[in-house]
């Protein structure tokens, strides 16, 4: 049970991650923006594109199937998932929340009781209650297993995050892990490298435009259209793009840019008071 009301918990989590009190009425800061929606920005939207299952609707139709990761089983009860029938590689993840997964390299290696009881203990927790973000509090918490996409690193593909402000993408986060840790960096939209960092370590190394960069940056103004803010996300293969996410509260806004000119400059690109979200889609609204 919550015993610290959403508002008093998110305001002192900003507090302690940035050491100064919130402007939560007028932010003027990206992460200020991003704590104002927390607090004050209820969409239907937000919740039906945060789930993993039910924005592929959205997705298929504004760009198309293709852009899809193949979904290869929902559920909400585990021990239904057919291994025998799936392929050798594939990812399981929840629907209700991020960062949580498990991708399978080579199926006939895998514990699948261990993986089942994992996606138990997955179903049985709020996202939700980590970090109070409310677009993931009426998330109806299935399993998805999807193929898992191979870019030709030998791991986990590289995310490509586009910061989108007023249906215009602004910049571009890659995020990839070198030596099992989470390391990251920022380019604009012609790929030259911004010298901002959101505290996490950089990627060592070149790294090459993605081959489908203009047409990712045209994906994200489509699925983008009429928000004022959000990070859309996408994987890159020699053969085309994928979608993997809609983020509307990135970091919960815990994570600042640095220098801070760029948490004034970032902030300054999302506008507080314009519409939020496009009309909901017939199509998405049919999703179970």
């Amino acid at each position: 049970m919550k015993i610290v009301p959403d508002w008093v918990f998110v305001i002192w989590e900003h507090w302690r991650a940035h050491g100064a009190f919130p402007n939560v009425l007028q932010p003027t800061t990206f992460c200020g923006k991003v704590l104002h929606r927390i607090l004050f920005e209820r969409s239907e939207w937000f919740t039906e594109t945060t789930d993993k299952y039910r924005v592929r609707a959205y997705v298929e139709e504004c760009l198309g199937a293709d852009v899809l990761p193949k979904l290869l089983y929902v559920t909400d009860d585990p021990a239904t998932i057919p291994f025998d029938d799936l392929p050798a590689r594939f990812i399981v993840k929840p629907t209700h929340a991020s960062g949580w997964f498990e991708a399978v390299y080579d199926k006939d290696s895998i514990d699948r009781e261990k993986l089942i009881a994992q996606c138990r203990e997955w179903l049985a927790q709020s996202f939700y209650e980590v970090h109070r973000e409310w677009a993931y509090k009426n998330i109806v918490r299935r399993i998805l297993v999807q193929e898992l996409i191979d870019d030709g690193s030998g791991a986990l593909p590289t995310d490509y995050r586009l910061y989108v402000f007023s249906g215009k993408p602004a910049f571009i986060s890659v995020d990839r892990d070198q030596d099992a840790i989470g390391c990251c960096r920022f380019y604009d939209l012609s790929w030259r490298q911004l010298a901002v960092s959101n505290g996490r370590p950089e990627i060592a190394g070149d790294i090459p435009a993605p081959k489908h960069l203009s047409e990712m940056i045209q994906a994200a103004k489509i699925l983008a259209r009429n928000t004022t803010f959000v990070r859309i996300d996408f994987f890159d293969t020699e053969a085309q793009f994928y979608f993997v996410e809609m983020t509307w509260t990135p970091n919960c806004g815990l994570h600042a840019f640095h220098p801070p000119v760029y948490e004034r400059q970032f902030g300054d690109l999302w506008k507080l008071d314009q519409g939020n979200a496009p009309p909901m889609r017939q199509s998405l609204r049919a999703v179970p």
